[in-house]
């Protein structure tokens, strides 16, 4: 199975391990799926191509943009493709408002569209200026701006660590207490640069990590990848397959963890001689290890590279 992507789709965002993702989630005709981070709709495109005659897609995007690019990119498939603007840690909610329970698969394509990174005064680039926002939505409050701005040094240094990774957290935290206010990504870039050694062996942009903590941050992503993992398993039919595309190791250690730990029978402390939990295996892991993007994707598109796709099944009640 080769999945089409419309030329609507490719104008922008090439969508991640595709074919991969279709696949591993064993797509069938007149099935019911859900597209949690639907994007420009190439994902979900690509899943009602599989499962017509009769399948539904709910594609779920917290970004206003987002939905109304797929919009037009689904336009073709009518009552087909529902589309709500919401986040997916209210996945349960949206699911139930749409009389869409039991699912036969869910998807969730993490991080962030080439579009969002495209888009001016949205504030997910440091290659272009615009304001420190990083709002996937803006009914959100908390902006990059508040941040920088308004942590305590150490409270910084320790986000900046925690959820980018960085080495030189309290560095770069010391030079932003020092020199803020900040106002455009291209000030808060410049002064990254400034303070964070160049690597000869790297060709990453020094300010990445601190970009990605602070968008991570700001839409409070991975509680909301926790709390979407959970409610997805218990949307699934028996047999029906979760699939997460992530592309950091943050967001693929918390994926691997959940479906480790809900591919058990008990999750008690190995110490402990007996099991009190009462816990049960819900999820069969697929995928022993992660698919990654191949030489051809990556050298098609470079955002693929850090790709790492994991699939689990729903157990039935008997299992």
């Amino acid at each position: 199975m080769v999945a089409i992507q419309s030329p609507r789709d490719t104008l922008f965002h090439t969508s991640v391990l595709l074919d991969e993702a279709v696949r591993s989630l064993a797509v069938q005709p007149g099935g019911r799926y859900i597209d949690c981070t639907v994007g420009a709709g190439g994902h979900a495109r690509a899943i009602l191509q599989e499962s017509a005659p009769g399948g539904i897609v709910i594609g779920i995007d917290a970004d206003p943009h987002a939905i109304a690019f797929a919009k037009g990119s689904l336009e073709d498939y009518g009552d087909a493709a529902v589309l709500v603007n919401d986040n997916f840690r209210n996945l349960n909610a949206i699911a139930r408002k749409h009389n869409f329970a039991p699912v036969h698969g869910i998807l969730f394509d993490l991080g962030f569209s080439s579009m969002q990174l495209a888009e001016e005064n949205r504030g997910f680039s440091f290659q272009q200026e615009s304001p420190l926002d990083m709002r996937f939505s803006d009914k959100q409050s908390l902006t990059a701006a508040d941040i920088i701005n308004g942590y305590e040094r150490d409270d910084l240094a320790n986000l900046i660590w925690e959820f980018g990774e960085e080495r030189f957290s309290r560095r770069i935290a010391a030079a932003i207490v020092q020199d803020r206010p900040f106002t455009t990504t291209t000030e808060l870039a410049a002064l990254i640069r400034r303070v964070v050694p160049s690597s000869p062996r790297t060709r990453i942009n020094p300010a990445t990590k601190t970009f990605q903590a602070l968008r991570i941050a700001v839409n409070d992503e991975l509680t909301a990848l926790s709390t979407g993992l959970e409610q997805a398993r218990d949307l699934l039919g028996a047999g029906g397959r979760v699939a997460v595309i992530s592309f950091h190791s943050l967001e693929d250690r918390i994926v691997k963890q959940f479906f480790q730990r809900e591919a058990r029978d008990c999750i008690c402390p190995p110490e402990q001689p007996t099991c009190t939990c009462g816990h049960r295996a819900t999820l069969k892991i697929i995928t022993k290890r992660p698919i990654s993007a191949s030489q051809e994707e990556v050298q098609r598109n470079p955002r693929s590279r850090s790709a790492h796709l994991r699939v689990a099944e729903r157990l039935s009640e008997g299992d």
